[in-house]
């Protein structure tokens, strides 16, 4: 493990936090056009007209008379449509609702993606709806780690040295890798505003979408594989039951409310970016299939 290699991942995380602070505090205009903001909601005034209006981590709100010309998305909000206003486009909620009052229009298609089992959703609940939702987001992360677990065993069997490969660039280059996670998580959310702001972009995010959730999932099982060799140093055990025990420990960690989701995201974080190094990082190691 290199120390500098880890202190400038370090210092690459808080350049991005602050990075998000700022960027929380101030609405981005594109040519008077598009209102963009992050870590917050958008307001379109009131007897104005924008082409699109986008909000991660926040609303998306259409003033009385306001109009958005083509299309109204909110990331981790709500689509809210005040009398008279209009959506000339499509208006979508990515764990919200949209909201329309009496005279406000969608013209084009409407949509809602409620995550029941993040944090986004029944975050004002009781606690029993508290317990009912750790329940399926137990259920959903248990079912994920057995599909892992067949999928990690195939790859081993017919790959032997490919998870390998990728827990050894994980052990070299810890920081190195994280560096390439962030960068590839900024990679995406700017790829998705293209997107989004583009009339023939929207259909290519669920692709980008799900290309990313490939890789960051191939990628975690090297990680597994990773974390079962720290814990297991026995040399009688075998890769597919150093992987199992890995597997199994990050399994147990994800299930820890709270605590859970922060495992989730720094073992997809770290998968996304041992994969992209070892793709495209130098001194690639070379994968004997058999």
């Amino acid at each position: 493990m290199k120390w500098r290699q880890l202190m400038l991942a370090f210092i690459a995380t808080i350049c991005l936090i602050f990075a998000g602070n700022a960027l929380a505090q101030t609405d981005v205009n594109i040519n008077n056009t598009n209102l963009i903001r992050f870590g917050g909601s958008v307001i379109v005034p009131e007897n104005q007209a924008v082409e699109n209006a986008l909000a991660f981590g926040g609303s998306v709100t259409v003033s009385p008379n306001a109009k958005v010309l083509d299309t109204a998305i909110a990331f981790g909000g709500d689509v809210v449509l005040k009398k008279g206003a209009q959506v000339e486009g499509d208006a979508y909620s990515f764990g919200g609702k949209i909201v329309q009052e009496p005279g406000a229009t969608i013209t084009g298609e409407r949509a809602t993606f409620s995550d029941r089992h993040g944090m986004m959703y029944g975050a004002n609940r009781g606690r029993s709806s508290f317990f009912a939702q750790y329940f399926f987001s137990a259920l959903f992360r248990i079912s994920a780690a057995v599909v892992a677990a067949i999928l990690g065993l195939i790859i081993l069997h017919t790959s032997p040295q490919f998870l390998p490969n990728l827990a050894r660039k994980l052990r070299q280059h810890s920081g190195l890798s994280a560096l390439w996670g962030i960068g590839a998580i900024v990679s995406f959310v700017f790829a998705t505003i293209f997107l989004a702001i583009t009339l023939i972009g929207i259909p290519l995010i669920p692709l980008l979408s799900l290309t990313a959730v490939i890789t960051a999932l191939v990628g975690s099982l090297g990680v597994a594989l990773f974390v079962g060799q720290c814990l297991v140093r026995d040399g009688n055990r075998s890769l597919q039951q150093q992987f199992l025990v890995g597997l199994a420990i990050l399994t147990v960690l994800t299930l820890i409310p709270f605590f859970g989701g922060l495992v989730v995201f720094l073992v997809n974080l770290f998968g996304l970016g041992v994969i992209l190094l070892w793709k495209f990082g130098t001194a690639r190691p070379e994968i004997a299939i058999e």
